[in-house]
């Protein structure tokens, strides 16, 4: 499959750059989460929060996705490692499905390896995006 571009706002850009760069002080910049976000932000075009497209994961998005292997629905909020809680459906930036969604947009389908496989998920809708929401500080 052809990488698609991502979108990630300034603001979540900085946040998740010092999350790696914490991350290399304590020498853990190896592993394998850590490296596919570093490169999923790699590939990201930066946009200003108050022009991304309400349709775009961004960080605290609300997002429901469709596991289309299973035809399964699930809905999480996208957020940093500090305040996953997969009982409040809160997922990490850094697990493999929330570093896939990153920056993507309603209607994508992403195929994504996870530890027990490979996985098709379509992003249905988002019921909150805090830059839609004129929420720039979360």
């Amino acid at each position: 499959m052809k990488e698609r571009s991502i979108s990630i706002t300034q603001f979540d850009r900085q946040r998740l750059d010092d999350l790696l760069a914490v991350a290399d002080e304590f020498d853990y910049r190896d592993r394998p989460d850590l490296k596919r976000l570093a490169e999923e932000l790699d590939r990201g075009h930066l946009v200003d929060s108050k022009a991304i497209a309400p349709t775009v994961v961004t960080m605290n998005s609300r997002v429901c996705l469709r596991d289309l292997g299973t035809d399964e629905a699930m809905e999480y909020t996208l957020v940093f490692p500090k305040d996953a809680d997969i009982e409040e459906g809160k997922i990490s930036v850094m697990s493999p499905i929330g570093t896939a969604i990153l920056g993507y947009s309603v209607g994508t389908i992403i195929d994504w390896e996870v530890p027990s496989g490979k996985r098709r998920i379509k992003i249905e809708a988002l019921s909150y995006q805090p830059e839609a929401a004129g929420d720039y500080h979360l």
